[in-house]
């Protein structure tokens, strides 16, 4: 078993406050839980409205089917046009 974990570091770009940028981040995490098959959920930076910090995590047999699915979940975060990625971090927990 191989658990597959994407933390991205976003600076958003709309949010106004923390209950704008709540909107934004519960429309992307949705997204992802639709068309993905991983957990999801906001991390880090939850007092400051300009950052997000969100983490991903998927489980399966081996890594050649996890990468895949999680550089998904991220080019679908960033094309949403509504972040920027400030740094990106995937890591393979091995079971």
């Amino acid at each position: 078993m191989v658990i597959g974990v994407l933390q991205l570091d976003l600076r958003l770009h709309g949010p106004q406050n923390l209950k704008q940028k709540r909107g934004v981040l519960q429309k992307l995490l949705t997204r992802c839980r639709n068309r993905f098959p991983a957990s999801c959920a906001e991390v880090g930076h939850q007092d400051l409205w300009q950052r997000a910090l969100l983490g991903f995590a998927v489980v399966s047999s081996s890594e050649q089917v996890l990468a895949p699915i999680l550089s998904h979940i991220e080019d679908e975060i960033l094309s949403s046009g509504e972040v920027d990625l400030i740094d990106a971090e995937t890591d393979f927990i091995h079971f």
